[in-house]
């Protein structure tokens, strides 16, 4: 994921996404060779000249400012988080670092205490590549039941919840509307890759979901991108049946974050979840018939 022509393809693929009726751009009713905004209209619309604007888009000028950035950004229409990307792009596009492998992520034990202490609650802690870092017993059940509980705790065995998402059948059953959480899971990474253009972990991760799987290819080509958030899935589990959470992603900087699955006070999502508790709590042990003397 070379920086120069990540920052192109995303200034072309989201100028190709942009009508010239969502701008105001007339077009006099011709025929058009291209389905988006040509360059010279979002260069007009950014304020800068149709020249630099090209080079910018073929990696040959990486000296842009701030200021033409947020331009071109708000040309785009882009959000927060999209003008965010792209500062981040225009970074990466102008480091020569080389590519290497970060030291593998790990929780604090404050991070742990909170997860013991979300007994109800499902909650997972994901890595920034997506790796499943820890889970408490009900973020287990929900997310990934039909996993080993201590996968987490090696290194080498670690799910990937983008793995999981786009390659495992079961956890693509688990989402009635699949291609909103995998939509979510790829507009996180990218978002990622921004920030890390150096983590070769990343791209291998990003290759091998694109070579496995041809959903993940064309939306990780779409270039959406999207930051931690929240958000409601109609989930399919297969001991309890339909239920509804909010996945809330609690972000920590730029260390591990935490997903937590909340259900609506007094709904039948609520007790579904509680249902999944008991269903998968350890089994107790009985305890021994008190001996009675016969002397």
């Amino acid at each position: 994921m070379n920086g120069r022509s990540q920052l192109g393809e995303f200034l072309r693929t989201r100028r190709s996404q942009l009508r010239p009726d969502d701008v105001g751009t007339p077009t006099y009713g011709e025929r058009r060779r291209v389905p988006g905004l040509r360059r010279e209209e979002l260069a007009l619309l950014a304020g800068v000249s149709p020249s630099y604007y090209a080079r910018l888009e073929q990696g040959h000028s990486l000296n842009a400012s701030p200021e033409v950035l947020d331009a071109i950004a708000q040309a785009l229409r882009l959000n927060e988080s999209e003008r965010l990307h792209l500062h981040d792009l225009s970074r990466s596009a102008k480091s020569r670092g080389r590519g290497r492998r970060p030291a593998p992520e790990r929780i604090t034990e404050a991070t742990s205490q909170l997860l013991d202490a979300l007994v109800d609650v499902p909650a997972i802690v994901i890595g920034r590549r997506s790796d499943v870092l820890a889970w408490n017993r009900l973020g287990h059940a929900l997310f990934a039941g039909h996993l080993d509980p201590g996968a987490p705790d090696l290194t080498a065995r670690r799910p990937n919840m983008a793995r999981l998402v786009f390659l495992d059948a079961h956890t693509r059953g688990l989402y009635v509307h699949w291609p909103a959480k995998a939509r979510a899971v790829v507009g996180n990474l990218r978002l990622v890759a921004g920030q890390y253009p150096e983590d070769s972990a990343l791209h291998a991760l990003v290759g091998e979901l694109s070579a496995k799987s041809e959903d993940f290819a064309a939306m990780w080509a779409d270039h959406r991108v999207k930051a931690c958030d929240v958000a409601d899935y109609e989930m399919r589990h297969p001991l309890v049946g339909t239920l509804t959470v909010t996945q809330q992603t609690l972000c920590h900087g730029t260390g591990p974050s935490i997903v937590v699955a909340t259900t609506e006070a007094g709904s039948p999502s609520r007790t579904a979840l509680a249902l999944l508790a008991q269903a998968t709590a350890p089994a107790t042990p009985s305890r021994p018939k008190a001996r009675v003397s016969t002397s």
